[in-house]
């Protein structure tokens, strides 16, 4: 199985080898730039340029949760390898920890100068990896959220 984000603002989830759409989510008003599966398989966020991160329950086949608070559009998504934290990284400068069980933004990195294109947190860990427009690439720790490099 695989996931795909669109400029036509869907997501897309396809059936290897036979290339079937097993479903579409949408939602999103502008074009998506990152999807990526919770651990468990059993939800999806996905990131876009209408300047939101969305979590998904594969079950329902909707969306559950909109969280909102990056200023600019959202580049990259990723889940913690424990399913509990979202992060999201953005044009306008900023990477967010998202609390999926509390619904809301729990830190802001800050520090890049320029937009953040890409984010991933290191599997079992709580560093996230940032890197940015301004050619920089950063290690996090969420928890204290200080930019260890």
């Amino acid at each position: 199985i695989v996931v795909t984000g669109s400029d036509d603002h869907l997501w897309k989830m396809w059936a290897l080898p036979d290339g079937n759409i097993l479903m579409t989510g949408e939602g999103h008003t502008d074009w998506l730039s990152g999807c990526c599966f919770r651990p468990s398989g059993t939800q999806l966020v996905t990131s876009s340029g209408d300047t939101t991160v969305r979590i998904w329950d594969l079950s329902r086949r909707g969306c559950i949760l909109t969280l909102k608070g990056h200023a600019r559009a959202v580049h990259d998504c990723s889940w913690h390898s424990q399913g509990d934290f979202v992060a999201s990284a953005s044009m306008d400068g900023m990477s967010k920890i998202w609390d999926v069980n509390s619904e809301r933004c729990r830190y802001t990195l800050r520090g890049h100068k320029d937009s953040v294109n890409s984010i991933e947190f290191l599997p079992f860990s709580s560093t996230v990896l940032t890197s940015s427009a301004d050619k920089t690439v950063s290690l996090w720790d969420s928890r204290t959220v200080s930019r260890l490099f």
